[in-house]
């Protein structure tokens, strides 16, 4: 089960749902929306932000994968190609190459400035002072990129702008102060799976929109390998509890899927409540 602090790491089986005989919610009861109103909604969500803060522009990390590149493409269109710059932060020695291609296939699309960092040096300058340990390390590699980004971004008077899904807030499934460390979080009101169908609205390649999610925090690492479940299923469950309001044991019954694994996303969700709210403070008495 991931840690109450940040991602663990631990690679767990898929959990994988029960015969679909007589499951009532579905895949597309989560994903059957209008994806335009939702992408001008986001839109003016993020022109209006840097308004009020009289920022110039945005600055956002490039990955490679849909969340990014759904967030560069909103940002572009809220904001004008000009005022988007695209940061690619791989560390070339766990960052798969193609990640990196992609990232730079988006940028090229998009037609928006963008540099790519290695940061590399960076992870091991740090750990030449610290204990080897390849979640730390991993969560370390985030921190190091939000560090980044907000030098560009104050250096340019822009807003980071996060690619966290609603998906991964709920779970907790992002490292505190590090992918979580932004001013915007432009695609927190849309679960991974409704991503995927609005990149496909707004005209993303169909290689990203097939490649499988990934923090790409360490060599091989695999999003729902680590969580033990495909976010079609997270979704699912998501769905039903949150936007439906039913109880665990009624989710298991109406999506078909085994109560072992709405139990583990529900804990996830509980013991990462920490993460999606201020940094809790007490009030001493006078």
């Amino acid at each position: 089960m991931l840690p109450a602090t940040d991602i663990e790491g631990k690679e767990q089986g898929l959990i994988h749902s029960l015969p679909p005989t007589g499951i009532v919610i579905r895949l597309g009861d989560v994903t059957k929306r209008n994806y335009e109103p939702i992408a001008q909604q986001i839109q003016e969500f993020i022109f209006d932000k840097k308004d009020e803060a009289g920022a110039e522009g945005a600055v956002i990390g490039l990955s490679g994968g849909i969340d990014s590149t759904v967030s560069a493409y909103l940002a572009c269109k809220a904001l004008g190609k000009e005022k988007v710059l695209g940061l690619i932060m791989p560390d070339s020695r766990v960052t798969p190459k193609q990640d990196v291609n992609d990232a730079k296939a988006v940028s090229r699309a998009l037609q928006i400035e963008s540099k790519n960092i290695d940061i590399s040096r960076i992870h091991v300058k740090y750990m030449t002072k610290l204990h080897p340990h390849r979640v730390a390390e991993g969560n370390l590699r985030a921190r190091i990129r939000m560090s980044i980004l907000y030098y560009h971004a104050n250096l340019l008077n822009q807003l980071v702008l996060g690619t966290g899904d609603r998906s991964e807030a709920l779970i907790g499934y992002f490292t505190k102060y590090g992918d979580g460390g932004v001013d915007l979080q432009p695609l927190a009101g849309l679960y991974k799976t409704q991503v995927r169908e609005l990149g496909r609205h707004l005209g993303v390649s169909t290689q990203i929109i097939a490649k499988k999610s990934s923090p790409r925090l360490w060599r091989g690492h695999g999003a729902e390998a680590e969580i033990g479940a495909t976010y079609e299923d997270i979704d699912r469950i998501l769905y039903a509890i949150f936007d439906l309001k039913l109880s665990e044991e009624q989710t298991a019954e109406e999506t078909g899927l085994d109560t072992k694994l709405v139990d583990r996303v529900m804990t996830m969700h509980r013991q990462t409540a920490h993460k999606r709210t201020i940094p809790y403070s007490v009030q001493p008495s006078p």
